[in-house]
């Protein structure tokens, strides 16, 4: 029911205050009709009383309080959905946004409201399937799991926007039969960079596969916090409905930090950590937990959150909060970016709690566990070499610390590093790993079961790593 007022009593930057409303509801949708004519959206933010608190979308600029018009449309925000949506690129408001998008808008199949629905914790299924990103530093180390979600932890001025647009392209899950497609949600970015993620999903043919919503950073504030959740709710559309298995890039979840933020201090809200809400870690588990697989669904949602951290801290509330919530961290390396390594991906930092679950025979391969865990021991060692070096000089190390100096070297230069445009196998990233290993003497292989080593590091024999052969 559409309910009229022209009560609007106070107006503070993009807030409206209206008073003598009745049956007014959280998050109501609201249209604003000026003297002119002219028609402004918003939402309610709070409801007290009589009395309600309006978020403008487009600014409250030019509007005469006591000749606009105020109408409560009785309904929250909601998307329209539909398999159209592959293909297509919106705003943070659902709409085909111009100029990356100029067809007409999508013919929905049905609408949902953009908050969702709360799984109920009875009904996930635990995530257990390998999804491959092309990236040997997080398929071979810190493996992505079908229905996990694994942020990225970045700093200002590192390549996380090359890396997300990477590994929308990239991304795939392995087996016969399987639909997967990629919703990309970027928020508070600047032009430039959104027509980089169009240009580069438009000539790789990963837009075909994908649906993006875009909000640029001269986009309102209020339309940031809506951008995630129309995102995930096309990709809820997409894998519970249409058995779809989506991953949900979200770049860059700062900037949707800043405009909660900025709507908390326009609402004279007491401020917590640096000035972000009390209620961040509760707003930021809204959207991270729509993640997951359903039990009797086939679909399954993973998601890859990207954030930047302010100075490169670790403890600042956005990716303090985010580490609680999410199953690991991939973080990004100054250090190794000065080297010129891409992706700057810091394999010692990082983290995913879950990947023991999506590797192994059946899945990646059955050496896999063993390699990694082999791989990061050899890696840690080569690493205390080069520290070991800076002290003493490299001449005073000992034979066996020299060939763990280089094999930190070569893992950085030939498994971490890789082309901007080089999408390696997971059987490639495996083998790559066993070329490194061979840098060392066998005797220091004491992770790897010696049947395996016998397989995949044969002395004097063929090598099977090909040949299809179990473990006995």
């Amino acid at each position: 029911m559409i309910r009229e007022y022209t009560t609007t009593i106070e107006i503070s930057g993009p807030l409206m205050l209206v008073d003598r409303v009745e049956g007014v509801a959280y998050e109501e949708l609201v249209e604003i009709q000026l003297p002119d004519g002219e028609i402004r959206h918003g939402k309610v933010l709070e409801v007290d009383s009589r009395m309600a608190l309006v978020q403008l979308f487009e600014g409250s600029s030019g509007t005469d309080i006591s000749k606009s018009k105020v109408r409560f449309l009785g309904k929250q925000v909601e998307l329209g959905v539909s398999e159209e949506m592959l293909g297509r690129v919106f705003d943070g408001q659902g709409r085909p946004r111009a100029p990356f998008d100029t067809a007409p808008p999508v013919v929905p199949e049905k609408m949902e409201n953009i908050n969702g629905a709360p799984i109920n914790p009875y009904a996930r299924d635990y995530p257990a399937e390998f999804i491959q990103t092309g990236f040997s530093s997080i398929d071979g180390i810190n493996t992505l799991v079908r229905g996990q979600k694994l942020p990225v932890f970045s700093g200002n001025g590192l390549p996380h926007s090359a890396v997300a647009a990477q590994i929308a392209r990239q991304a795939k899950v392995l087996g016969e039969g399987e639909s997967f497609a990629v919703v990309f949600a970027a928020m508070g970015i600047t032009f430039e960079e959104a027509d980089y993620f169009i240009r580069d999903f438009r000539k790789t043919g990963a837009m075909d596969r994908a649906v993006v919503f875009m909000n640029l950073a001269d986009d309102p504030a209020i339309e940031r916090i809506s951008t995630p959740r129309m995102a995930l709710t096309a990709a809820e559309y997409l894998a519970y409905e249409k058995d779809m298995h989506i991953l949900v890039i979200l770049t860059d979840m700062t900037n949707y930090c800043d405009a909660l933020r900025e709507i908390s201090a326009a609402r004279k809200e007491v401020p917590g950590r640096r000035g972000y809400p009390g209620y961040l870690y509760t707003d930021l588990s809204s959207i991270y937990e729509r993640a997951g697989r359903i039990k009797g669904r086939k679909g399954s949602i993973t998601q890859i959150p990207i954030l930047t951290m302010p100075e490169d801290d670790k403890t600042h509330p956005i990716p303090d909060l985010t580490g609680y919530i999410t199953e690991g961290q991939l973080i990004l390396n100054r250090e190794l970016h000065k080297k010129g390594i891409f992706p700057p991906m810091d394999v010692m930092e990082s983290l995913s709690r879950l990947k023991d679950k999506g590797i192994g025979k059946g899945k990646t391969r059955e050496d896999h566990a063993d390699l990694f865990n082999q791989l990061m021991a050899a890696y840690s060692a080569g690493k205390d070499a080069r520290e070991l070096a800076v002290i003493l000089g490299a001449a005073a190390l000992s034979e066996l610390d020299q060939k763990y100096l280089k094999f930190a070297d070569e893992y950085e230069k030939r498994y971490i590093s890789q082309g901007e445009h080089e999408n390696r196998n997971i059987n490639e990233t495996l083998d790559l790993g066993w070329d490194l290993l061979k840098l060392l003497p066998r005797s220091e292989m004491k992770r790897i079961d010696p049947r395996r080593l016998d397989k995949y590091w044969p002395v004097g024999g063929k090598d099977t790593r090909d040949s299809g052969e179990e473990d006995g």
